[in-house]
């Protein structure tokens, strides 16, 4: 028999006693918690200067999934081209979004369309069409500055020009007006 490093505690063992003595302690923390509760919370804020108003979106919609109002035929549509800004002055950043169908030949014509978030709908959704791709236009850029979106628009003097060679361009300016997007075109601007 081979004898223990560390001698025998009395209190190693358990007895009767030492599991009343456990249940009459967590008994005791049940009953005083019980007695101790904290306030009721409440979801409602208060009204007052502390109150203040939500803080607006900072993430601009993702193009990826919106259901685009373009014919493709066999081949999907694609974002070539996108840019973010507050375009409203609501503190949330819209997206425009340049989409034509992935054509493998020849130019497909751009449409140009403004996107929103809400927190109700996971999927951004189109409050405008600035472009038409009916039109025939190609985008070659974009961009949003000081709450205005910028583009230079290519497209056709005649028909008769080939669908790859777009032979005018043009830049236009679009800008949140009394609930709608306005068209001018920008100071210094020249067509070809």
């Amino acid at each position: 028999m081979q004898q223990s490093a560390v001698p025998e505690l009395a209190h190693t063992h358990t007895r009767p006693i030492h599991w009343l003595a456990t249940a009459t302690a967590v008994a005791g923390v049940v009953a005083f918690s019980s007695v101790l509760q904290p306030n009721s919370a409440t979801a409602a804020q208060t009204a007052g200067p502390e109150a203040r108003k939500a803080p607006a979106a900072t993430v601009p919609p993702n193009p990826a999934g919106v259901d685009f109002p373009l014919q493709c035929g066999p081949v999907k549509a694609v974002v070539a081209k996108k840019a973010t800004g507050d375009l409203d002055g609501d503190g949330s950043p819209e997206t425009v979004a340049v989409v034509h169908c992935d054509s493998p030949m020849g130019t497909p014509p751009d449409g140009v369309y403004v996107l929103t978030a809400s927190a109700e709908k996971a999927t951004p959704r189109i409050v405008a069409t600035l472009v038409n791709p009916k039109d025939g236009i190609t985008v070659s850029d974009i961009a949003v500055r000081d709450g205005a979106i910028l583009g230079d628009l290519l497209g056709y003097s005649t028909d008769d020009v080939p669908r790859c060679c777009p032979d005018v361009k043009n830049s236009a300016k679009w800008q949140w007006k009394n609930g709608a997007f306005v068209r001018s075109t920008p100071a210094g601007a020249h067509s070809v």
